[in-house]
């Protein structure tokens, strides 16, 4: 075993640029995840709060083991585009009765809490999330249903909603509804089709159609309570379970429903014994350069994210590039991929695939630090097999069955996205620190491009190249890609489950560790063909 020394001086002026440059993007997405927190604003969680109601986020609290940790994901879905931030909805990762749970919300302040197409994406992952991870799902209830501006985008994948709900149940993964209001329309199908429902007495309003759709579809009257009222299905429908006096009531028996799940992990348990870093993760902050071009040493952020910062390494002196090795955070083993130079030759691409292999060999999910540029290119690199290489990295990445974590901590451009396991490859968890920039390649490269190609064109036509118009190209391509490359920009569109701070890295990995040993964890039996 190897304990990793740390490297780092405080002290530096470089690091100390990294650290101001990185609380300053800190501070940036503090803004914009205070815009989630505020709900649809003061108005309307004053007026909701003189309904004698709760926030989400309030109910949320109430239903958690008191002092448990809540992983909220996907804070800023939405951010950049015309709705919300944070889509009218909050979901993430709890603790109830013991269980770990993936509990959804809706967000009443928020234009009545109604779906927009990120609700639906942001609800996609979050069902996504519990299915692979085996997590029990707890959905907080009170919506006006879709926004019916946007239903062109909403109606038809929305059955997805209903679709995961049923194979949830079917795979025996418990489904909780808990009604405080309005849940119409195909909304009534969330309690209709999970497992237990739970409604609010004089709140919960549960019908398909509400009494003036009612009046106009057959001529009858009725009220909301008679057609749809919590009393109502506790009674004579039999839709709802328990019939909860209040808001706190409704989150007590959910809390006893959840208690009496006889639930089980099946993934192997962690390490009891197990201890911290030797390494102050406060120094996260300063180690990653703000130019991306820039290389660092992951073994330094390696060294304050493990137990006892040990850190066993595969191949060191193969493929330096890339840095691989054993480890274990919070008691879990892991297996860890690094980047360290950004680049990837045709030996980081094989030294990968080996050790993917082994790693499912021996069942012990894998956790990508990605810092990369993509893989190599040039006559010489093509010639060695660059694309065959890279191909076998990215085939051993897709048919690995062990579970794996992403962490881009600086650049994610290329295919280098694609083989150290970005979101088109599922991980089960994918983070990104607030400096992180992903695209197809860096915007001054893809502006570069463009203008060769525009060159060659001038002059295929041959016509004289406007060496104006090129510059104000490229400084609009630049601009446009700079910022479609950003953090925000990247989250909004849930292409990662959060920015976060680096120093909670350590603590956002254990949860999300201890999240995937819910299901089995097992290695692939077989991979695809790999070129040789």
């Amino acid at each position: 075993m190897t304990t990793l020394r740390s490297t780092v001086d405080t002290d530096a002026t470089g690091y100390r640029d990294n650290r101001d440059s990185m609380l300053a993007k800190l501070d940036a997405l503090a803004i914009e995840h205070a815009k989630a927190l505020d709900g649809g604003g003061r108005k309307y969680v004053d007026r909701h709060h003189k309904r004698g109601k709760l926030l989400a986020r309030e109910r949320i609290e109430l239903l958690l083991d008191p002092d448990s940790a809540f992983l909220e994901l996907s804070p800023l879905a939405a951010w950049g585009t015309e709705f919300p931030v944070g889509a009218s909805v909050v979901c993430g990762i709890g603790v109830v009765e013991g269980v770990e749970c993936l509990v959804v919300a809706n967000d009443p302040t928020v234009r009545g809490g109604a779906s927009n197409p990120w609700t639906l994406r942001k609800s996609f992952r979050a069902s996504e999330i519990a299915a692979q991870n085996r997590l029990p799902l707890v959905q907080l209830v009170e919506s006006g249903g879709a926004d019916l501006n946007s239903q062109g985008e909403i109606f038809i994948p929305g059955g997805r909603m209903f679709r995961d709900l049923t194979r949830a149940s079917a795979r025996r993964v418990p489904t909780i509804a808990v009604v405080f209001g309005n849940s119409t329309a195909g909304g009534a199908y969330l309690p209709g089709m999970s497992d237990h429902a739970v409604m609010v007495k004089e709140r919960a309003k549960v019908f398909l159609a509400g009494p003036p759709l009612v009046k106009m579809a057959t001529g009858e009257d009725a009220d909301d309570e008679e057609l749809g009222g919590a009393e109502m299905h506790a009674r004579t429908s039999g839709l709802a379970d328990y019939l909860a006096e209040d808001e706190a009531d409704a989150l007590r028996i959910t809390r006893r429903i959840v208690a009496n799940l006889n639930w089980r992990k099946e993934g192997p348990a962690p390490q009891a014994d197990y201890a911290e870093p030797k390494h102050d993760a406060e120094e996260l902050l300063g180690l990653v350069p703000t130019d991306l071009k820039v290389p660092f040493d992951p073994r330094q952020v390696i060294a304050r994210i493990v137990d006892g910062s040990v850190f066993d390494e595969f191949k060191p002196r193969y493929g330096a590039s890339l840095v691989t090795g054993w480890a274990s955070i919070h008691g879990y083993r892991i297996g860890i991929l690094a980047n360290e130079r950004g680049v990837l030759f045709s030996e980081e691409a094989q030294k990968a695939a080996q050790f993917i292999q082994l790693a499912n060999q021996r069942d012990i999910p894998l956790l990508f630090l990605q810092n990369t540029t993509g893989y190599m290119v040039g006559k010489d690199y093509e010639r060695a097999g660059i694309i065959k290489h890279g191909a076998m990295m990215i085939n051993a990445v897709s048919n690995s069955q062990v579970p794996h974590l992403t962490v881009v901590m600086g650049a994610s451009y290329g295919a280098g996205n694609y083989g150290m396991c970005g979101r088109a490859y599922d991980p089960r968890f994918l983070f990104t620190w607030p400096n992180a920039r992903s695209a197809v390649m860096g915007p001054a490269q893809l502006a570069g491009v463009l203008s060769i190609v525009a060159r060659q064109a001038a002059a295929a036509r041959g016509q004289d190249y406007d060496e104006a118009f090129d510059a104000q190209m490229r400084q609009t391509v630049e601009a446009q890609v700079e910022a479609q490359s950003e953090a925000a920009y990247l989250s909004g569109r849930i292409y990662d489950d959060g920015v976060i701070d680096p120093r909670d890295t350590r603590t956002v990995l254990g949860i999300c560790l201890s999240a995937v040993h819910t299901a089995p964890v097992r290695g692939a039996e077989g991979f695809g063909v790999f070129r040789m």
